[in-house]
C-alpha cells in the first residue's frame, strides 16, 4: 500500500512538473511615475521628492506610493516586469518587499539621467535565469544626459531571451527638440541587435518600455530595419484605448515591442492575443475633466494619491 502511495505521489509530481514546464512566460512593463525615495541626493535633481522639498513629501505618502505600485504589480502578475521612473535600488527593495505574491530579484543599474531616474527589471528566478545585463550608456550629442537602456540576456525552457528596458527622451520642452534625440536612441538600439543578430541570427529579441512616441512614428519605425515590430500597432484608432493620455488624446508610449522570429511558430513566440493593457478602473480617473485620464500620484505639487500617468502592458510567450 505505502509503495502505491509513493508511486501516486511520483506520478503527481511529474504530472505537475510537465504542467509548469508548458506555462507561459509572462512579461511586462510600467512607468511607475517619480518612484523616489524621501532622501535629498545631491548628485541628483530630486530635491522636490524629498523631505522638505516643494511636494511636502513624508513617510506616510512615500508608504501609499509603495503601496500603490504593489497594487500594480500584484494586477499584473508577470514573471518579468520592466519598471521605469525609479530611482535607486532602494525603492525598488521596498517596492519587492511590500509585493507579497513573489520575491522578486532585481537588476538595477545607477544611471546618469539629470532627474536621477533609471530602468529596472523585476524577474522570478522559479520562472527565468539571467545569463548577463548590463546598462548600455545613451550619451546625446549634446551632451545632456538621459536614461541607460537596460540589457538583459536570460533563459526560458531552454531558449535565449534578449531583453531591451527603454526609456526614450521625453517631449518635455517641446516636440521637435525631442525627436532628434529618440532617433540617437533608436540607432543605438539598432546598433545592439545588429550585433546580437551577427552573432546568432536566430536571436529572439524584445524591448519593452516608455519610447514617448506612438508606434507608427519615425524612430520607432526605424527599428523595422532590423526586424522589430511594435504589438501596438494594430490597436492604434480604437476609441479610448492606449496607455498615455495628453491634451484628451490617447498614446501608445508604453510598448513591447518584438523581432519577427518571435512571430513565427517556432522556438519562442508570442501567444496570440496575449497582449494586455493594465486598464481597470481605478488606474483612470473616473471624473472632473481629466476623465479618463490614468490616475497619477501627483499632479505638479498635488497629491492624487492615484498610480501613474501611465498604464501597464504586458504579453505571454510560449516555448514551442
Amino acid at each position: 500500500m505505502k509503495k502505491f502511495i509513493k508511486y501516486k505521489k511520483f506520478i503527481l509530481l511529474c504530472f505537475l512538473s510537465l504542467l509548469y514546464s508548458k506555462e507561459p512566460l509572462s512579461i511586462g512593463f510600467w512607468n511607475a511615475e517619480n518612484l523616489f525615495d524621501l532622501e535629498n541626493n545631491p548628485e541628483k535633481n530630486d530635491d522636490e521628492f524629498a523631505i522638505g522639498g516643494r511636494k511636502d513629501v513624508n513617510q506616510e505618502i512615500y508608504d501609499l506610493k509603495i503601496r500603490h505600485c504593489s497594487e500594480v504589480l500584484l494586477d499584473l502578475n508577470v514573471d518579468i516586469l520592466g519598471l521605469c521612473e525609479v530611482e535607486n535600488y532602494k525603492v525598488l527593495s521596498d517596492l519587492n518587499d511590500a509585493y507579497q505574491e513573489r520575491d522578486y530579484t532585481i537588476i538595477h543599474y545607477e544611471s546618469p539621467d539629470n532627474r536621477g531616474i533609471d530602468n529596472a527589471l523585476l524577474y522570478d528566478e522559479n520562472r527565468f535565469s539571467i545569463i548577463s545585463s548590463r546598462a548600455i550608456l545613451n550619451q546625446l550629442k549634446n551632451g545632456s544626459n538621459t536614461r541607460d537602456i537596460l540589457y538583459v540576456v536570460g533563459e526560458y525552457q531552454g531558449k535565449v531571451l534578449h531583453l531591451f528596458v527603454n526609456h526614450w527622451p521625453s517631449n518635455y520642452g517641446g516636440k521637435e527638440q525631442a525627436i532628434p534625440k529618440r532617433a540617437l536612441t533608436a540607432k543605438l538600439i539598432i546598433e545592439e541587435i545588429e550585433l546580437i543578430k551577427k552573432a546568432d541570427k536566430f536571436a529572439e529579441i524584445i524591448l519593452i518600455g516608455d519610447f514617448n512616441e506612438d508606434p507608427n512614428e519615425e524612430n520607432i519605425q526605424l527599428l523595422e530595419q532590423v526586424g522589430l515590430s511594435s504589438l501596438m500597432k494594430p490597436l492604434m484608432g480604437q476609441p479610448k484605448v492606449g496607455t498615455y493620455v495628453y491634451r484628451g488624446k490617447d498614446y501608445f508610449y508604453d510598448q513591447i515591442i518584438v523581432n519577427d522570429l518571435l512571430n513565427d511558430s517556432k522556438n519562442l513566440s508570442i501567444i496570440n492575443e496575449s497582449l494586455y493593457i493594465l486598464d481597470l478602473p481605478k488606474y483612470r480617473q473616473q471624473e472632473g475633466n481629466y476623465r479618463h485620464y490614468p490616475f497619477r500620484f501627483w499632479a505638479g505639487n498635488k497629491l492624487l494619491g492615484g498610480y501613474s500617468d501611465h498604464l501597464a502592458v504586458k504579453i505571454k510567450i510560449i516555448n514551442n
